[in-house]
């Protein structure tokens, strides 16, 4: 059994970390090493609270207040610090530039979306309101005629005459 040397082993440990995230039986094919050996080490980092990239989830998946956050805290920072960050965070520039972008694009499409059911709204107030009025008119008729109808059989009631044309 051979024996590994502790740096060694951080090394091994830390190509299966961000940016590389190779797998334990990657590292083990490339290294000559055991991967339960690789399998033990990881448990064992752990285990001692050393941060592993088992816990993170691949970037597609991070949620749109995350890939906010990435966005406003790169903003301010110079390109050295920008690549930086990015091997920290285990990201590319490039998709900090698109996360903008596409955060861009969806505001604007939202606006105008926005516009757009507010100009509906609108018309629909306007075909609402003349709906109403119109209604309103014909009731006004309708009331009318059945006024004239009632008033006409009293009136043939009074005079005691069952025809209409007379």
């Amino acid at each position: 059994m051979p024996f590994y040397s502790e740096e060694r082993k951080a090394a091994l440990l830390k190509m299966m970390l961000p940016p590389l995230s190779l797998s334990a039986a990657e590292v083990a094919r490339r290294e000559g090493c055991s991967d339960m050996s690789l399998h033990y080490w990881r448990k064992q980092a752990a285990a001692r609270g050393t941060p592993l990239s088992e816990a993170k989830q691949p970037v597609d998946n991070w949620s749109a207040e995350s890939k906010l956050a990435v966005i406003i805290e790169a903003s301010a920072l110079s390109e050295l610090e920008l690549g930086e960050y990015c091997r920290r965070k285990g990201i590319f520039p490039e998709q900090i530039t698109d996360w903008r972008n596409a955060f861009i694009a969806s505001s604007s499409q939202h606006t105008k979306v926005k516009n757009v059911v507010v100009g509906q709204s609108k018309n629909d107030k306007n075909r609402i309101r003349e709906l109403e009025r119109e209604l309103r008119r014909k009731d006004a008729a309708l009331a009318e005629t059945a006024a004239l109808l009632v008033l006409r059989k009293k009136l043939n009631a009074y005079w005691g005459s069952d025809d209409e044309d007379s």
